[in-house]
């Protein structure tokens, strides 16, 4: 296929990608960055295109693959530049000192709570603050998945 068949068929089936790229990114500025990165290695990847093929398809997944790879590198990046005179590298992760007295107090006061809570709603509450899955939870307290999901959210409702 030539180079401006491929450009022609490229600009006639860009427009869907559009609303796709807003979709996912529910910015219209970043929207627009990632239609135009798309379009951009289309062009740069017009060879590994296979004539008769849905070019559609095919873009989708290109902005597809775009938008998943910027978003695992932005979540494993986590650190943001702050733009002070001084210039410095801000982790997200870093984490403030906390006052382990302050914490085992508010934690005594939860346990509390939830030990005052009636059996009924404690006990599948505190099985699924363990871990447990809800369907595990009711096969080991021989009661319906519904069931145990409403005792768990009226729990939830109680300690609030």
């Amino acid at each position: 296929m030539a180079s401006v068949d491929f450009n022609n068929l490229l600009v006639n089936n860009a427009d869907f990608l559009k609303p796709f790229a807003i979709n996912l990114t529910k910015d219209t500025e970043t929207a627009k960055d990632l239609f135009q990165e798309t379009l951009y290695k289309a062009l740069a990847n017009e060879e590994k295109y296979n004539v008769g093929t849905n070019i559609k398809a095919w873009l989708f997944t290109i902005m597809r693959n775009i938008f998943i790879n910027d978003y695992r590198r932005k979540a494993k990046q986590q650190t943001i530049f702050d733009s002070t005179p001084n210039d410095q590298l801000l982790n997200y992760r870093q984490g403030a000192i906390s006052n382990s007295a302050e914490t085992s107090l508010g934690l005594k006061e939860i346990y509390k709570a939830v030990y005052q809570l009636p059996d009924i709603f404690k006990t599948p509450f505190l099985l699924y603050f363990e871990g447990y899955k809800y369907h595990e939870i009711a096969m080991a307290l021989n009661e319906p998945l519904g069931t145990i999901k409403s005792r768990i959210h009226f729990a939830r409702k109680l300690l609030r």
